[in-house]
């Protein structure tokens, strides 16, 4: 091994950003090791020997400009830039909500080529958003140079989508370095390669086995009822009427797990509205699902939810939930119920142009995880199949995801919603679809919502082989 290797290895030992003992991470799985760079740039002869290794690994390949992977990657990135004399660029995590509203900052032109540097290799997930990044503004990519690989296999995961990798450093090596320096013991040793020898995403099991594996009694209710009714398909009938309501539901009730209502827009509710939607839940075995998107602080959707003209809490099993307002939220919304009731948290959405970034998605994810007995799961949308793959690798398995936007016939409304195939959506890893205009726009509700829910069911089928 060369010598600029060897003593990275070391040194990033010696600052602690190489650890090893044991871990919790996100996952929730427990590591032998434990590897943090954001340190090395107080570092700066650390930063220095890098940029030298990251030179000598780009020397043969060929690229017009370079960039790095926000945040640990830029600096270095940015450096090897001057060294090489090859313009940067760099994606910012978030478009901009004022001046030019670039997503991309620095000059370039149009089909030139990118190559982009990362401290780390995991998953490969903040790899591919990366790129999708910089080929939506034009940019080519074909080669990632990462400082350290630590995954299971993310040369031939990048390579799937016609990507290099090239690594500086390998977890193997690193265990080669500090074995011989006595820095680190065998048996660890050990522990550290079984540990990178298995995937760290797990596939997505067989619906019945997350069934089994479920413990929350409001969420194994939906699991149960998608079994039970060989159905899939959550109607949203959005209608201002409740003669056409009504209609409807007759009509598409045998077809459907779940209503998603929006009991607001209705202009001539009334007392009777709430026992009719009961009677026809039981006749046809549906679940009532409002879709109230409560948004406030706790005290405030406590009463929404109890009180008002709505009522919402005595009627419906589910509600949909936005996490601006932070976690208690759901403390407001499930504390101290007279029946049980669940939510499902917004963490993204279907209409084009809507504010929801990459880091609130992450962050309703994690409060999500923490309250599993009041979150059944997630409204989310995806852009293709890898896009919802990705999306749907970050959720429990023991959580739902539901997905807008999906359509047989169109793919927009013109008003800025944006549809999916309902094959994509589930290949994807949706367990269920959410279909509204689709069906009640139809001069055949029930037809249609057959045609939808026999389609959905049969991809679920087919992922669940």
């Amino acid at each position: 091994m060369e010598t600029g290797k060897r003593t990275l290895i070391l040194d990033l030992h010696r600052i602690g950003a190489l650890k090893f003992g044991e871990f919790k991470l996100k996952s929730g799985a427990t590591s032998p090791f434990y590897i943090d760079l954001r340190s090395i740039i107080s570092y700066p002869e650390i930063i220095k020997n890098i940029v030298e290794l990251l030179k000598d690994a780009v020397k043969d390949m060929q690229f017009d400009i370079l960039t790095g992977i926000p945040y640990t990657a830029l600096p270095l990135a940015a450096q090897v830039s001057v060294e090489l004399d090859t313009p940067l660029v760099y994606q910012r995590k978030e478009v901009k909500a004022y001046g030019t509203g670039k997503l991309i900052e620095g000059h370039f032109k149009e089909g030139q080529t990118c190559l982009i540097i990362d401290d780390l290799i995991t998953t490969g997930e903040s790899k591919f958003e990366a790129a999708e990044g910089m080929e939506q503004a034009g940019l080519k990519v074909k080669d990632f140079v990462c400082l350290i690989d630590r995954s299971y296999n993310g040369e031939r995961i990048l390579a799937t989508k016609g990507y290099k990798l090239s690594s500086i450093i390998t977890v193997e090596d690193m265990i080669e370095v500090l074995g011989a320096e006595n820095k680190l013991d065998a048996a660890l040793a050990q522990k550290v390669r079984e540990f990178i020898g298995q995937p760290v995403e797990k596939p997505l099991l067989n619906f019945e086995q997350r069934l089994e594996a479920t413990k929350a009694p409001m969420t194994r209710n939906l699991m149960e009822a998608i079994l039970r009714k060989k159905s899939n398909l959550v109607l949203s009938l959005d209608v201002e009427d409740t003669k056409t309501f009504f209609e409807i539901l007759e009509a598409t009730g045998p077809e459907i797990f779940m209503v998603k209502t929006h009991v607001d827009i209705l202009k001539d509710y009334n007392g009777s509205f709430v026992p009719r939607l009961r009677a026809l839940a039981e006749k046809h075995d549906f679940i009532i699902f409002e879709d109230r998107k409560f948004a406030d602080i706790g005290s405030t959707v406590r009463k929404q939810f109890k009180s008002g003209v709505y009522k919402i809490a005595d009627w419906a099993d589910y509600v949909t939930v936005h996490m601006i307002a932070g976690e208690a939220i759901l403390d407001g919304l499930f504390g101290d119920l007279e029946a049980p009731r669940s939510g499902f948290l917004l963490a993204r959405m279907s209409a084009k142009g809507n504010l929801i970034s990459e880091t609130y998605t992450r962050q309703v994810l994690e409060v999500g995880k923490r309250r599993k007995e009041c979150v059944s799961g997630y409204i989310g949308h995806g852009a293709n199949v890898d896009d919802i793959k990705r999306f749907r690798n970050k959720i429990p398995q023991d959580q739902l995801l539901l997905m807008p936007g999906v359509n047989l016939d169109t793919k927009g409304d013109g008003l800025g919603q944006q549809y999916l195939t309902v094959e994509n959506a589930i290949e994807g890893g949706a367990d269920a679809i959410i279909v509204g205009r689709g069906v009640i726009a139809s001069d055949n509700p029930g037809a249609e919502a057959k045609r939808y829910r026999e389609a959905a069911w049969n991809a679920f089928q087919k992922m669940n082989k």
